[in-house]
């Protein structure tokens, strides 16, 4: 294996008590070493270059840009950064955001102590660090996409009307006429039970068919 380097760390965390916490839990692991901590996310992207950091931990809820806006915008500047959010939120929807503008990884914040250090090793090691409760949530989108009520066809057809084509321009790319076209979406308001276009949509996308 050679000789590992120190990884170097910056926190990004608004609670006083839980940034001096984690600094002083990984001060004592001779592997990282906390270069900067902060407790909002304009200052870290500030400070970006002269951190040099391999690693930013960091919250979801901060005082003005929020860690998901902070993810993109690191990862924008230095894609090689790696990222692990650390937060008390275990929502669906900002777990895959957070995933999806490129953290590398999700713990929550009441995962025991020594997970911390051990999602760093993890980290280096290539993986991807996730608390079990956030695991289990990534692995439960998956499998409830596969149990979408629509078919592949409805599917194809919601998503071009979310992309906002008409009914008419639908009919044109699927080469079905106009009637099918509408009795596709006849079809995806019964089985998701809405009754308009907005609320189809709103509730494919909610439950990840689309």
């Amino acid at each position: 294996m050679g000789t590992t380097s120190i990884k170097r760390i910056v926190l990004v965390e608004d609670d006083n008590i839980i940034r001096e916490a984690f600094q002083t839990l990984i001060s004592q692991s001779a592997d990282f070493i906390v270069v900067n901590a902060y407790s909002n996310a304009e200052e870290a992207i500030k400070n970006l270059k002269e951190d040099v950091a391999d690693i930013y931990l960091m919250d979801i809820e901060l005082p003005g840009m929020n860690g998901i806006e902070a993810i993109t915008k690191i990862k924008q500047l230095n894609p090689k950064i790696q990222l692990v959010v650390v937060s008390v939120y275990e929502n669906d929807e900002l777990v895959f955001k957070a995933l999806c503008e490129g953290a590398s990884g999700y713990l929550t914040k009441n995962a025991p102590t020594s997970k911390l250090i051990d999602s760093l090793k993890e980290l280096e090691n290539g993986g991807a660090p996730m608390s079990t409760s956030i695991a289990r949530l990534v692995v439960s989108s998956f499998h409830k996409n596969k149990q979408s009520p629509l078919s592949p066809r409805e599917l194809e057809v919601l998503e071009l009307l979310a992309s906002g084509k008409s009914y008419s321009s639908i009919a044109d790319l699927l080469f079905v006429d106009k009637e099918t076209i509408r009795s596709h979406i006849k079809n995806i308001y019964i089985k998701l039970e809405v009754h308009s276009k907005a609320d189809a949509i709103e509730k494919a996308k909610k439950n990840k068919f689309i």
